[in-house]
């Protein structure tokens, strides 16, 4: 395969069409990309071939997301651990045996689970947006605590303003300068609300994030099996596209200092 080169691929996980892009040589070591909200593998378009002479990439698009399938509620359960789950299938489907693992936002509770579940794969993480603690959550996250302690059908239809156009163009243009942003990126994510079921799939997600606070610190065992360990951390990292998110921080500054 040539480095430069993106090849778009689907394979099938338990009769869910999963999409993916792929770029870099197959000798070279698999860097598996798991993006975030409110977008698809599409986030890593400009990434990949900065990376692809020192890594074969592999970003796909979960269940429900992008260019994969979107199962029906009644036919499959938008929870994390379905998602690691069929993630972690897509893994074993394309005979990955270790990889490097970058997760962002919602690739952190998908990307964790692996790794927690089979740390003998992972080389090394790259975590941005992505928090293995409740303290790290921050103020942002007060009315959703509220949510997921008295999770009743209107805050449900309150929190659907967060797949409002507005809302997700925001992400894109808050922080940074709006004439470096290509509106491409949003634009599309924009056009994936319109599939069926999209807003109560993701309302799902979002109140079962509360379960996965739960147990939240059990990922920190991640850091303690996986040698050498090597962390990187920071206010604007790889992305311009997505603001900052200082919540993280504070607690993540901890551990790394522990850790590292």
């Amino acid at each position: 395969m040539m480095n430069g080169i993106s090849l778009y691929k689907t394979v099938n996980i338990d009769g869910i069409n999963i999409f993916y892009r792929e770029m870099g040589s197959t000798n070279k070591p698999v860097l598996l990309l798991l993006h975030g909200f409110p977008s698809a593998s599409h986030m890593f378009r400009d990434l990949m071939p900065l990376l692809s002479e020192q890594f074969r990439l592999i970003a796909p698009d979960y269940p429900g997301f992008g260019q994969s399938d979107a199962p029906l509620r009644a036919e499959f359960d938008y929870t994390f651990d379905n998602l690691a789950d069929v993630m972690d299938k897509f893994i074993m489907q394309l005979d990955i045996p270790q990889f490097y693992l970058y997760v962002f936002d919602y690739g952190a509770p998908i990307g964790f689970r692996i790794a927690k579940s089979s740390p003998e794969k992972i080389l090394g993480i790259v975590s941005q947006n992505g928090n293995i603690y409740e303290e790290g959550l921050g103020e942002k996250w007060h009315d959703r605590k509220a949510y997921w302690a008295n999770p009743t059908l209107a805050k449900r239809e309150a929190y659907k303003q967060a797949f409002a156009p507005k809302t997700i163009i925001n992400q894109y243009l808050d922080g940074t300068m709006r004439e470096r942003v290509s509106p491409d990126g949003y634009t599309l994510d924009i056009a994936y609300t319109q599939s069926k079921e999209y807003a109560e799939r993701q309302s799902d997600l979002i109140l079962i994030t509360e379960i996965m606070w739960r147990s939240t610190g059990s990922f920190s065992s991640i850091y303690v099996n996986i040698s050498p360990k090597f962390s990187l951390f920071g206010e604007s990292m790889m992305f311009p596209l997505f603001h900052k998110e200082p919540r993280h921080l504070g607690r993540m500054q901890k551990m790394f200092k522990f850790i590292c």
